[in-house]
């Protein structure tokens, strides 16, 4: 299984190979940004990715677009766009 973890001291969390990482997150009590519930709009679900990049479902056309629109700092991802593969670690500025 896959393993969350992540910067500050917070519980590192397991989950299912092909899991949508917003959806783990508030499953296991993070809070996540979003004023669109996940649909891939309003770009609020940010995160930073501080290591396994390589181990998250690569961009799909809708977070492709939405980045080049809104021009996302490096290493940034819509959690409710990513399938987490492997082992990674994030941040989220209000954690």
């Amino acid at each position: 299984m896959p393993i969350i973890r992540f910067v500050k001291d917070i519980p590192e969390i397991a989950v299912e190979a092909g899991a949508n990482l917003m959806k783990s997150l508030r499953e296991n009590g993070r809070p996540v940004a979003s004023s669109c519930g996940g649909q891939g709009i309003c770009t609020k679900c940010l995160l930073s990715v501080i290591k396994g990049n390589e181990s998250l479902s690569k961009p799909n056309q809708n977070e492709i677009d939405l980045k080049d629109i809104h021009q996302f700092p490096k290493g940034m991802r819509m959690s409710c766009q990513v399938r987490v593969e492997g082992d990674v670690t994030v941040d989220a500025p209000y954690w």
